[in-house]
């Protein structure tokens, strides 16, 4: 087993969570390469970084040729994926290098809808009854097939992007047309996805009741559960923008054991075996049914809601695993925690967020983080892709933090205007 080496984390230019990754693997002692998206181009102009390697994201394997030479001159001795279409690139690099990793046709698997609900549905596992639709024989056809309620989805998207609740025929076609508006204003430089899963969309039995995202630590195969957490609010539609993440749940803990129960074997049958895992599940009438089980942690900034054993953030836990430095199962400490990912209300240009300090001094929060820049425009869902911020509580009770993290979204104010008219 190596001792030396850096870990490479694959982290897109625009991406929130590369200063936390490189703040734990600096608090860790391990050196760090950021494997970017960043353009080749400005390597050539400026000449190349120390710690940073420009990597093709829009072609995985060759990426990870790319990381296989780099570990020739710069050994490596983990890799560590910060989004969905990074871990494809980390399990192939780590195939190459040697290095305990997910198959990466597994890690495929969690970044297509499609295949992930025919393999858990072939498995067993509880998941909405779906069918895809080719969204060349427009939405007409199959309006008149499908069981209302339904859920339309892309089958590429990440965070309720494009998520949009149907109740009849008309809103299943508007649903429709919004949702290729929204594919075809993808940025390709930033989500690259593949014509064959864009030319598709999934619709899918739209199931009742409460949210809950576990996050999980594999160990050859073995699911770690860190944390499970409740959404407090309803996720009904028509859109699905997440809110509230509260820990630890307040459902029975029958229910959380069949939670964990299910997401494992979700996990295993996907084929998953190392590193985290973040999973989406919906408490319907049967019990638990699986949405979204993806190879990577916990989005945004909405780990920082966690800490573990003596204050380890999650990205300490998951750089040590990736390094194989000794780490006994790490358990979240006993103060409930949460983060509320601050939704933005309407599209247009952002010129001010007031009230932060306010928001800040409300009893039991820790942070309010302000992502958005000012003068960009800013979209809510189901068309964006990013939300205002974050805010961040802790408190003796799940009750309490939810109680502070509503509170602290009160007291800000937000000035957003429609961007003033171009003459033509």
């Amino acid at each position: 087993m190596p001792d030396e080496g850096s870990v490479l984390l694959l982290a897109p230019t625009r991406s929130y969570r590369s200063d936390d990754f490189l703040a734990a693997a600096a608090r860790l002692g391990v050196p760090v390469i950021l494997g970017s998206d960043r353009c080749h181009r400005i390597e050539e102009t400026f000449g190349p970084e120390e710690r940073l390697v420009s990597l093709d994201y829009r072609h995985p394997e060759a990426a990870a040729d790319e990381i296989a030479r780099l570990a020739a001159r710069r050994p490596i001795r983990g890799v560590v994926p910060s989004d969905d279409l990074t871990a494809v690139i980390a399990a192939l690099a780590a195939e190459r290098l040697g290095l305990p990793h997910n198959p990466p046709e597994a890690a495929r698997r969690t970044t297509n809808k499609l295949e992930m609900r025919e393999v858990l549905a072939r498995a067993g596992i509880p998941v909405p009854a779906f069918r895809a639709f080719e969204r060349a024989a427009g939405p007409e056809g199959p309006s008149r097939e499908v069981a209302y309620p339904c859920v339309l989805k892309p089958l590429g998207m990440s965070a309720s992007r494009g998520v949009i609740r149907a109740d009849d025929p008309s809103a299943f076609c508007g649903a429709w047309r919004r949702i290729e508006g929204i594919l075809r204003d993808a940025r390709a430089d930033r989500k690259p996805r593949e014509a064959a899963a864009a030319a598709k969309l999934l619709v899918e039995a739209f199931v009742p009741g409460p949210e809950v995202a576990l996050e999980g630590l594999l160990r050859a195969g073995r699911l770690e559960v860190l944390a499970l957490f409740d959404k407090p609010d309803p996720l009904d539609g028509p859109f699905f923008e997440e809110t509230l993440y509260v820990t630890p749940s307040r459902h029975p803990e029958g229910l959380q054991t069949s939670v964990r129960r299910v997401a494992a074997s979700a996990a295993e049958a996907l084929g998953l075996v190392e590193g985290p895992v973040h999973a989406e599940l919906r408490l319907g009438p049967g019990g638990p049914v699986v949405l979204e089980v993806a190879a990577r942690t916990i989005g945004g900034l909405c780990a920082r809601a966690l800490r573990f054993g003596a204050g380890l953030s999650l990205e300490e836990v998951v750089v040590a695993h990736a390094t194989r430095m000794p780490l006994a199962s790490p358990a979240r400490e006993s103060p409930a925690s949460g983060v509320m990912m601050l939704p933005i209300p309407s599209r247009g240009i952002l010129h001010e967020v007031a009230g932060i300090e306010q928001a800040r001094a409300v009893p039991g929060v820790e942070d309010v983080v302000i992502t958005a820049p000012v003068g960009r425009e800013v979209v809510p869902l189901p068309e964006g892709d990013a939300y205002l911020g974050f805010a961040f509580a802790r408190a003796a009770t799940p009750a309490a933090v939810e109680a502070s993290l509503r509170e602290a979204h009160r007291r800000l104010r937000l000035d957003i205007r429609a961007p003033l008219p171009v003459a033509g």
